[in-house]
């Protein structure tokens, strides 16, 4: 999907290379390796240059990111399908619970890639399937899809870096004695599975969530979970550890009492806009099969 972006060169910005204040950009070197493959990659006052022209300030400069293939293999298939924002560079999007992000060998037709995929199909327009924030299947909520590669760049260096705030709500059977705390516990794969994982203080990665209780009804008890780090399973691991896993969780707890999946869902994100650089914030509302769970809980006042 083609991209224009134009940029004001300032005064002190004089004497950089173009290569340079691109990267001040956040062009990463792969997508600047790109904008040299066409003569109108990089348009400066609307002559093509060189990457290695040098700014003088004051000029304007043009960059066209072109992206004309679409990711091979996500077949497009007409699926329910929520967009919560959309702009020329990214989508937020609700992914129900049992739908996976990307296609694997038995699920190749029913993924939000395939969706989206769809959807940009219909509208006659090449789509490269990049997700920013992947979710399990069974984990509800917002997630964040790149329109083009220099926002997936940019928001996969800042994804890196803690620079988007994610914030879950689970649900556990039972009273916490601790209104709040954090897990602190390193992440590892399980010995013999090559999709469970396990607290491993020896060789495991550093991880860490933040937790407090936000309400308690039918013998349950409703978390806000703060990622600080992003490990597979971390939320499902970390409060497995702490003895009081997510309900509904076939890996690491399969009670099916109230809820057949995870009770987690992915409630509320906050970045910066990858090329604006305006502050975005989304919420998402508790799904209704966690809200049976706990009726009364009311999340509108979460900060």
């Amino acid at each position: 999907m083609d991209r224009y972006l134009t940029y004001d060169i300032p005064a002190e910005a004089g004497g950089l290379l173009v290569e340079q204040f691109l990267h001040r950009q956040g062009f990463s070197r792969q997508v600047r390796i790109q904008l040299k493959k066409f003569s109108d990659g990089v348009l400066l006052d609307g002559q093509s240059v060189f990457l290695t022209h040098r700014l003088q300030g004051g000029e304007q400069l043009a960059v066209h990111l072109h992206e004309t293939a679409s990711s091979e293999r996500i077949i497009p298939v007409p699926l329910p399908l929520s967009i919560l924002y959309e702009d020329e560079d990214l989508l937020v999007v609700h992914k129900p619970a049992g739908m996976p992000i990307h296609p694997s060998m038995h699920n190749d037709d029913n993924t939000l890639a395939n969706a989206l995929t769809w959807y940009y199909d219909q509208q006659n327009k090449p789509f490269v399937f990049r997700c920013c924030n992947r979710l399990d299947r069974d984990t509800s909520g917002l997630t964040i899809v790149a329109k083009n590669m220099l926002c997936s760049s940019i928001l996969s260096e800042r994804t890196a870096r803690k620079e988007i705030h994610r914030e879950y709500l689970g649900i556990v059977r039972g009273h916490l004695t601790e209104t709040s705390g954090t897990i602190r516990a390193p992440l590892g794969r399980k010995p013999g599975s090559i999709i469970e994982r396990t607290v491993d203080f020896a060789c495991g990665e550093t991880a860490v969530t933040h937790f407090r209780v936000l309400a308690e009804e039918n013998g349950h008890s409703l978390l806000q979970l703060l990622l600080e780090t992003g490990r597979t399973h971390q939320i499902r691991v970390h409060l497995q550890y702490l003895g009081f896993p997510l309900v509904g969780d076939y890996l690491y707890n399969p009670d099916y009492e109230w809820i057949h999946r995870q009770a987690l869902h992915s409630y509320r994100m906050a970045f910066q806009h990858p090329t604006t650089g305006k502050s975005l914030v989304f919420t998402d509302p508790l799904p209704e099969d966690m809200q049976r769970i706990l009726p009364h809980a009311n999340c509108s006042n979460l900060a």
